[in-house]
C-alpha cells in the first residue's frame, strides 16, 4: 500500500535540520504501518518500542533523561547496537510515558545524530494537555486515513491517480466513468488503511463493513478506557449524532439536536476531546472574509465532520446496493457524504485553514474557505451536476476573489472567474 507520507518522511531523513519527527492521527489510521515500512524502506535496521504496558522502558525513562543512558538501555531492550546512522528508533504509543514525550528534547539538543520517530493514537490528548516538552524541539507529521488518490493506487489504478496529479484533465474526462466508479467504491470502503486492505484483496463489501464496525466499536471502547468519566456519555452522544447533523439541509452543529435543551457548555469539551485524537474535524463559521481568515472565526458556529467516509457511510447503513443506483449515491442524506468525503479530502493539504462562510442573513452559504495564507478561495460543493447557486455569484460579488471554485460531478471547466473541479480531483486544488 502507497502512502504519500513515505516522501515527506524520506525529505524528514534528508533534512540538515532534521527533529524527533512526531506523528499525529487517529486510531488505525495507519501510523505503525508507515513507521515500520519507512525504516524498511530507508535504514538497515529499525528499533521498534511500543510503549503501550511497557514498565521496562517507564522504568528506563522515570530517572534522568540522559542520552546516553538512555540508548544503552534501548540497546538492552532490543538486544543489538543501535547505529545513529542506519537504524531507525521508534517510539510507538509514546503518549503512555510522558517522560519519553520529555526525552525528544534532549535527543534534539544533544544527540541530533540519531533517527527518532513518535506516534501515538490518542498523542493529540496528551499533548493538548500539558504533557511537557518544549516546542521548537520536534517536527510534526500528520496522517489521515488514505486520500482518494492514494485509494485509486491501492486499487490498482495507478496511472489515474498519475493522470490527476499531472493536471491532465482531457485525458481524465476521457476516462470519467472510471473515475466516478472508483469514487463510488471510496464512499463506502474509505480510507481507513484495514478496510482499503481488505476490499484490494476480496472486493468484499460486507467484509469491508465487518471491519467498519470494528474500528467503531474500538474507538467507542477508547471513550470509556481514556477519557475522563464524567464525559464519556456526552462524548458517545455526540459521535452518534454526527450523522444526523451533516444530513440536515444546514450542516451547522446544533446542540439541541443531541438532546432537548441541551447548551454548548455541556458539551464543549466533549468536542474537544473527539477533535484533539483525531477523531472528528471541527469547521468553524468565518463572518467576513480577510487575511488571516482566523481572525473572523465564528468560534460558536461550526460544523463536525468525522474522520472518515466510509466510516460515516456505515454509521448511515449505506446499502451497497446504492453503489449501482446510478449517480443517487452522491446525493444520499442531502449531499452529506459529499460533504464529508471534500472535507476529508482538504484535510489532507498542507498549511491550509479550513472554515465556512455564511452571511448574517443565511442568504449566502460557501460549503468551504481555503486560506492558503497568499489568497482565500471559496469552494463550493455540488453533490451532482445541477450547478445552480445563488451563494458563489453572490459570493464572488461582495469579496470578489481571485478565483472561485466549484465541485462536483461535472467535467473539468476553466471559466473566467470559476474553476469547475470534478469531486475525483479535488485533491489537485492549488493555493
Amino acid at each position: 500500500m502507497y502512502r504519500i507520507a513515505i516522501e515527506k518522511l524520506l525529505k524528514w531523513k534528508e533534512s540538515k535540520h532534521r527533529k524527533p519527527l512526531i506523528i499525529e492521527g487517529a486510531r488505525q489510521v495507519g501510523k505503525t504501518w508507515l513507521m515500520k515500512e519507512f525504516g524498511k524502506q530507508a535504514y538497515g535496521d529499525v528499533a521498534y518500542i511500543n510503549f503501550d504496558s511497557n514498565s521496562r522502558m517507564a522504568e528506563l525513562f522515570a530517572s534522568d533523561l540522559n542520552v546516553e543512558r538512555l540508548i544503552m538501555g534501548l540497546e538492552i531492550y532490543i538486544g543489538r547496537k543501535i547505529d545513529s546512522k542506519n537504524t531507525l528508533i521508534i517510539f510507538d504509543e509514546i503518549q503512555e510515558v510522558p517522560r519519553a514525550l520529555a526525552s525528544l528534547k534532549y535527543f534534539y539538543e544533544n544527540a541530533p545524530q540519531y533517527h527518532i520517530v513518535c506516534a501515538g493514537s490518542l498523542l493529540g490528548i496528551a499533548l493538548h494537555h500539558g504533557t511537557s516538552f518544549p516546542v521548537g524541539k520536534v517536527d510534526f507529521l500528520k496522517l489521515n486515513p488514505l486520500s482518494f488518490q492514494e485509494f485509486l493506487m491501492a486499487i490498482g489504478k495507478q496511472q489515474f491517480a498519475e493522470l490527476l496529479i499531472k493536471h491532465d484533465y482531457d485525458m481524465v474526462t476521457k476516462f470519467k466513468q472510471i473515475y466516478i466508479d472508483a469514487l463510488k467504491q471510496y464512499y463506502f470502503v474509505g480510507g481507513m488503511p484495514e478496510a482499503v486492505q481488505s476490499f484490494t484483496e476480496s472486493a468484499d463489501f460486507n467484509e469491508v463493513r465487518k471491519i467498519q464496525k470494528n474500528i467503531l466499536t474500538a474507538y467507542e471502547q477508547d471513550f470509556s478506557k481514556h477519557a475522563p468519566h464524567e464525559i464519556v456519555p456526552k462524548l458517545r452522544m455526540i459521535w452518534n449524532n454526527i450523522p444526523s447533523q451533516l444530513a440536515k439541509e444546514n450542516k451547522k452543529f446544533i446542540y439541541g439536536l443531541i438532546r432537548e435543551g441541551a447548551r454548548a457548555k455541556e458539551y464543549e469539551t466533549a468536542i474537544m476531546w473527539l477533535t484533539d485524537c483525531g477523531l472528528v474535524h471541527k469547521i468553524s463559521r468565518v463572518n467576513s472574509i480577510g487575511l488571516p481568515l482566523k481572525a473572523y472565526e465564528d468560534i460558536k458556529a461550526f460544523k463536525l465532520f468525522l474522520v472518515d467516509v466510509g466510516l460515516l457511510s456505515c454509521m448511515t447503513g449505506l446499502q451497497q446496493g446504492t453503489l449501482l443506483d446510478g449517480n443517487n449515491l452522491f446525493t444520499e442524506f442531502k449531499g452529506a457524504l459529499t460533504e464529508q468525503y471534500v472535507c476529508q479530502q482538504l484535510k489532507t493539504l498542507e498549511d491550509i485553514g479550513i472554515y465556512y462562510y455564511t452571511n448574517d442573513r443565511g442568504s449566502c452559504e460557501i460549503d468551504f474557505i481555503l486560506d492558503g495564507g497568499k489568497r482565500i478561495i471559496p469552494v463550493e460543493v455540488k453533490a451532482e451536476i445541477n450547478l445552480k447557486s445563488k451563494s458563489l455569484k453572490t459570493y464572488k460579488d461582495k469579496f470578489n476573489p481571485e478565483i472561485s471554485l466549484r465541485t462536483s460531478m461535472a467535467n473539468y471547466k476553466q471559466e473566467e472567474w470559476l474553476l469547475n473541479l470534478p469531486l475525483y480531483a479535488i485533491e489537485q486544488i492549488e493555493i
